[in-house]
Order: structure tokens, then sequence, then C-alpha cells
């Protein structure tokens, strides 16, 4: 498993460990996609319009891939960027700040099987290793 060093205010080492996941369901295409894998940083900082990994409120052993949208009492309003999907703090509230886990740093798309011409691989070989950025600061929760 891959680590990052920082050092934090009085000279302390503090790890903050990178992790693979790979994404599953549609609930933030088109930023993320069934098959995505994710590097993802535990116990990042989250700033609004942050992809994170959280634990499903009801369901604590699922983990799930949202939006980061507003910090509210109690903890953050997550979305996901696919509005059709569901699945999110519209159905289930505030998030509480301890479920939210990591920060997604950057998506990894694998290559498909059916891609394999020069022009196909190439255009993979652009897109495939992407940073997920913030979203618009003008991004709010509904």
């Amino acid at each position: 498993m891959p680590e990052r060093r920082q050092v934090s205010g009085g000279g302390r080492v503090t790890r903050r460990p990178l992790r693979v996941v790979e994404v599953t369901g549609p609930s933030m295409v088109p930023t993320l996609y069934h098959g995505d894998l994710l590097l993802v940083q535990y116990g990042a900082p989250v700033s609004p319009g942050d992809v994170v990994i959280l634990r499903h409120p009801f369901q604590q052993d699922l983990l799930v891939v949202k939006r980061a949208t507003e910090r509210r009492p109690g903890g953050w309003w997550v979305r996901g960027d696919n509005a059709f999907a569901g699945g999110d703090s519209t159905d289930y509230g505030t998030v509480p700040e301890e479920l939210v886990l990591a920060r997604v740093r950057a998506r990894y798309r694998p290559l498909a099987k059916g891609q394999r011409s020069v022009t196909a691989v190439l255009g993979w070989a652009v897109s495939a290793l992407r940073p997920v950025r913030s979203a618009s600061s003008r991004l709010r929760a509904r």
C-alpha cells in the first residue's frame, strides 16, 4: 500500500495512506464510470467540491463515492454527479464527519477489451489518468 508522508506543525510526521478502489454503479457519471479505478487518500482534508469515499450512514459496511458539496451542522452534504441515480444526502441527509473516510486524488480508466487500434489506444492514453478536480465554486447542495 503506497503511503505519503507529510510533516505537520510541531515537526511530527503524519501518514496519509493512499489506496486504490474500484467504482461500481452509475451515481458519479459523467465524472466517474463503472470500472474506473480511484487513487484515494485516507484522512485527507475535505473541501466543498471534493470527491470523497464515505461509509453509507444506514449501511456502514458499504463504502460509497460522492461529491462533498457543503459542510453543514453535523457533517457533510454529499451528492452524486448523476442526478438520476440517487443514493446521496437527498435520501439520507447530512453525513457525519467521521463517516467521510478519504478524498479521491486521481481516476484511472482501464483500457477496454475492444480498444486495440492505434487510435483507440492513443485516445485511451491521453484520458486514462486524470486528477479528480473539485467542481465549480458555484456547486450548491439542493
